[in-house]
């Protein structure tokens, strides 16, 4: 698999040993605690065709979960990572002969900009996108999918707004901006939005692979998963600042506002070559700013998925675990 270093990367490899799988991770470079885990180490990158072909040499089933993410960079990059990477992948299990790909993918990938409440499989991509990672995302997607026209056993999985115990990029940014006073909510409206609860996640991830090597779900299909439970945005993320501590959201920017500041930073930051994304962007303003919960009855349908930890329960763990 790919991605092990991230958050969901590393759960589900460690999900995948506790039950017993060997388990081949593909990392940029070697880390003491990944080998831990009990599984095989392979160092290299997604971007080099020849460590893909090595990491996929031999396996049963490859989880291609790595990604660049965010709303900020270098188009090439994302490009090179997220479409290329992505594409050696494929080859690598075609040449090496492994017969089920799943791949990590997101809704962004067909949210248009515009609310969606209970939007299904049937949504077509999107044809506008405000940043690099959802182009390359649905590029990818679109791939993985195709594959399975030459014989490859795939199948994309679209989780939005993953959370839990562990994570060390999205509630350690949220938590940093709300103790200096930087977060503030976008427009007047708590859309709802989906989330899916890292454990919930994992269980999904298991059971596209185990679907696919048993013939059971349809290959060359994307699904939607969730915690099934839409919830507004911003009250989620009050939820999540209470369980780590930290103050609330402050109070709402106009999203025309939002928007309008971000086209700024953005176009202040591609003209003095900064690197890093600007406070805010065009594309979280979108994402924040519009309802963006989907149906997930295919998912339950064709995998048997059904998440097992409601968000209560997943806030109660959070929790406890910002307080060891």
């Amino acid at each position: 698999m790919t991605g092990a270093a991230g958050f969901l990367g590393s759960h589900l490899a460690r999900a995948l040993v506790a039950r017993g799988d060997e388990v081949r991770v593909l990392v940029r470079m070697s880390a003491p605690q990944i080998e831990t885990w009990g599984v095989e180490v392979v160092t290299g990158d997604i971007r080099d065709a020849m460590a893909t072909a090595r990491a996929c040499a031999g396996m049963e089933v490859v989880f291609h979960v790595a990604a660049k993410a965010g709303g900020w960079g270098a188009p090439k990059e994302f490009q090179d990572v997220n479409v290329g990477g992505t594409w050696n992948m494929i080859a690598g299990c075609r040449d090496a002969g492994v017969p089920v790909l799943v791949y990590t993918s997101s809704p962004c990938v067909v949210h248009a900009h515009r609310d969606v409440e209970g939007g299904n499989e049937e949504l077509p991509y999107a044809t506008r996108s405000l940043a690099s990672y959802p182009r390359t995302k649905a590029i990818a997607e679109r791939a993985v999918l195709a594959a399975a026209r030459q014989g490859l056993a795939t199948m994309a999985l679209r989780p939005h707004f993953i959370w839990g115990p562990g994570d060390r990029h999205l509630l350690p940014r949220l938590i940093a901006r709300s103790r200096a006073g930087r977060l503030r909510q976008i427009g007047a409206r708590d859309v709802k939005t989906d989330t899916i609860y890292i454990d919930n996640c994992v269980v999904a991830h298991l059971l596209a692979a185990d679907a696919l090597r048993g013939g059971s779900a349809p290959s060359g299909r994307a699904y939607f998963i969730s915690d099934d439970e839409p919830i507004g945005v911003w009250t989620m993320a009050n939820r999540l600042l209470a369980a780590a501590g930290a103050p609330p959201v402050g109070r709402p920017v106009p999203a025309g506002l939002a928007y309008a500041i971000a086209a700024m930073l953005e176009g202040a930051h591609a003209l003095l070559g900064i690197d890093r994304e600007p406070l805010l962007t065009r594309f979280a303003v979108s994402e924040l700013s519009h309802a963006q919960w989907y149906d997930i009855s295919a998912a339950k349908r064709d995998l048997g998925y059904s998440p097992k930890v409601t968000i209560g329960e997943g806030l109660r763990r959070l929790a406890a675990a910002c307080t060891e």
